[in-house]
């Protein structure tokens, strides 16, 4: 489709062109995305309504991972689906309010993610480091409080990023390499001055996911020094073994992350399907992951889970 370059027309809509160069492996490459969003989609529900409908999960931890199973629902369910529109039906168009939408959504569920790892991290340290005031600390109502302060923070800080991209004018191409909106790429074809965006951007970044990945950092100092202190080995294997699960998630949602930004920065002969596959990554790997690694690494979890299923089987051999 041709792009208009008159530098009088805003274009109202885009193209999303999937993976660049590798179109013609779009069918194999859509395969992993489906399977991943369906493990997604299936184990982050499970999970939600596992600690919803089990009274001894309602705990400050579970809590907090009900949450984040919400939020890597709402990150894949944002991203995957138009990209295997794309791979499938080469249903790339996207309009520019559809694509600001994304863009909302894709980053202010990114930053509510890191700041309920923050949160989990917290209540990890609480628990190991303060025991025997972890109740008082981290109540019902305390954690209803960082829910909403979590959710106010990425909705607040992302929201005039909405007005930034709607304020440009788009006159050069309007054909997008990507499998998703994203607020530089799409600045970047911009025909006005986008240095707002970008200074805006980064701040962003600083203030919220780099400042949780620091105080994490700080959190699992502190509770690696406790445990290590703890006077018999039994205690600290199960301490560590509390945190194992934690640990994992954390890593899956940052280590993607700065792999992606490192290439960005320094692969410069990086071939451009390459940048386009690591940004997925870091949205298919965290929600598909989570669930898997939560349930096999919490026994509470892992028993409901085999309860249920054997409940239903039991309830079909009845049938």
């Amino acid at each position: 489709m041709a792009t208009l370059n008159h530098t009088s027309i805003s274009h109202s809509f885009f193209i999303l062109l999937g993976i660049p160069g590798l179109e013609d492996q779009h069918t194999w490459i859509s395969l992993p995305f489906f399977i991943s969003y369906l493990v997604a989609v299936l184990g982050n529900i499970l999970l939600v309504f596992i600690i919803i409908t089990e009274r001894s999960l309602h705990e400050p931890m579970y809590l907090f991972l009900c949450m984040l199973a919400v939020a890597d629902l709402i990150l894949s369910t944002t991203t995957v689906p138009k990209a295997l529109a794309i791979f499938w039906f080469h249903a790339g168009e996207i309009s520019l309010d559809g694509c600001v939408t994304q863009i909302f959504f894709i980053h202010a569920t990114f930053i509510a993610e890191s700041g309920i790892l923050l949160a989990m991290a917290f209540d990890r340290y609480v628990a190991i480091c303060d025991p025997l005031r972890y109740t008082m600390v981290l109540s019902h109502t305390v954690i209803i409080k960082v829910g909403l302060a979590v959710v106010l923070r990425s909705f607040s800080v992302i929201l005039p990023d909405v007005f930034l991209v709607k304020r440009l004018s788009f006159c050069h191409s309007n054909v997008l390499p990507h499998t998703y909106c994203e607020h530089m790429a799409v600045a970047k074809f911009a025909c006005a001055d986008i240095r707002v965006n970008v200074w805006y951007g980064l701040s962003v970044l600083l203030s919220t996911v780099v400042v949780d990945a620091l105080l994490i950092l700080v959190s699992y100092t502190l509770i690696l020094n406790a445990v290590f202190h703890l006077p018999s080995r039994g205690a600290r294997q199960k301490a560590l073994g509390t945190c194992g699960s934690h640990l994992g998630v954390i890593s899956m949602f940052y280590l993607p992350g700065i792999f992606t930004i490192i290439t960005q920065r320094f692969g410069q002969h990086v071939p451009l399907h390459t940048h386009i596959l690591l940004a997925n990554i870091c949205m298919l790997a965290p929600p598909m992951l989570n669930p898997i690694i939560y349930g096999v690494k919490t026994k509470q979890i892992r028993e409901r889970v085999v309860s249920t299923f054997h409940s239903g089987t039991m309830l079909s051999l009845c049938d």
